[in-house]
C-alpha cells in the first residue's frame, strides 16, 4: 500500500505539471482564439508565429529575439566576469574570503522585486534613461553570482599547484589562466553560462522595472501586457509548444550523451 500510494504521489504531480502544458499544446493546433474552444485543425497559428503576418505573431517574435539577444549576453559577459570573481574570491584567505562570499550570495537569496527596484532607483539616481542597455546590465548583475557559484567547486577539485607551476615554467600569468586554468574550470563556466542564460530568460521583476517606458519587451513582460488587456493573444500557444519541445530535446540528447560516456568509460 505504501508503494502504491508513492506511485500514486509521484503520478498525480507529473499530472498537474504537464497536463497544462499538453493542453496548450493541443489547443496550439486550432484557430481559436479562446483556449479551450477547438475549431478544427488549423496549423496557421504557427504560420502566423512563424511569418509575423498578424500583429500579435509579428509583436511576440520581437519579444522573443529580444529575451533570447539578452539572455545571451547577460549570460557571455555574467560567465566572464564570474569566473575572474571566483578565481579572485578562491585565492583570499579566512575572513575575507567568507566575507566576500557572504556578499555573493546576497544577491541569490534577494527577492526579484527588491533587487528590480533597487536596480531602478539606481539608474534614476545615475540619470541614465532606462532601455536596451539597462536592462542588459541589470541581467548581468543579478546572473554573475550564479557563475560564481558554479565556479567556485570546481577551482576547490582542482589542484592549487597547477597554476604555480606553469608560471614556474615560464608562462605569463595570462597565459597560465588561459591554458591552465580555463581547461579545468571549463565544466563549471559552462553550467554557470547555462544557469545564467535560465535565469535571464525566466526574468520578469527585474526586466520590467528596468526596461523604462521605449516599449522594449522581453517574452515574460510581454505575456504580462498582453494578459493585463484581457486575454492573450492566439500564437502563444505554439509559442510555448515549441520551446517546451526544444527543452525536452535538449535534455533527452545530454541524457543520452551522458548514458554513452558512462557506458563507454564502464
Amino acid at each position: 500500500m505504501k508503494k502504491f500510494l508513492a506511485q500514486a504521489y509521484v503520478w498525480i504531480l507529473l499530472v498537474l505539471l504537464y497536463s497544462p502544458i499538453v493542453f496548450i499544446a493541443v489547443f496550439s493546433f486550432t484557430e481559436a482564439k479562446t483556449l479551450g474552444n477547438w475549431t478544427g485543425f488549423s496549423v496557421n497559428l504557427y504560420r502566423n508565429l512563424l511569418t509575423g503576418s498578424t500583429d500579435g505573431g509579428s509583436s511576440l517574435m520581437t519579444a522573443m529575439e529580444n529575451t533570447i539577444i539578452i539572455a545571451l549576453i547577460a549570460a557571455a559577459v555574467s560567465t566572464i566576469l564570474g569566473t575572474v570573481a571566483a578565481i579572485g574570491i578562491f585565492n583570499l584567505k579566512g575572513k575575507r574570503r567568507q566575507t566576500i562570499q557572504f556578499l555573493n550570495n546576497i544577491p541569490m537569496l534577494n527577492p526579484d522585486i527588491i533587487t528590480g527596484v533597487s536596480l531602478f532607483l539606481l539608474f534614476v539616481f545615475l540619470h541614465i534613461t532606462q532601455g536596451y542597455v539597462t536592462v542588459v546590465l541589470a541581467h548581468i548583475t543579478f546572473c554573475t553570482p550564479y557563475v560564481v557559484l558554479n565556479v567556485m567547486p570546481k577551482l576547490s577539485q582542482m589542484n592549487p599547484n597547477i597554476y604555480e607551476a606553469a608560471l614556474d615554467l615560464g608562462a605569463t600569468p595570462m597565459q597560465a589562466l588561459r591554458k591552465v586554468l580555463i581547461p579545468q574550470l571549463r565544466s563549471g563556466m559552462l553550467s554557470g553560462f547555462i544557469l545564467a542564460f535560465t535565469m535571464s530568460l525566466d526574468d520578469f521583476a527585474v526586466t520590467f522595472f528596468t526596461r523604462g517606458t521605449i516599449g522594449l519587451d522581453t517574452l515574460s513582460t510581454f505575456i504580462y501586457t498582453d494578459a493585463r488587456k484581457g486575454g492573450l493573444t492566439p500564437e502563444l500557444r505554439p509559442m510555448m509548444t515549441i520551446i517546451f519541445t526544444l527543452v525536452l530535446v535538449l535534455l533527452l540528447i545530454i541524457n543520452l550523451r551522458k548514458e554513452r560516456t558512462a557506458k563507454a568509460k564502464a
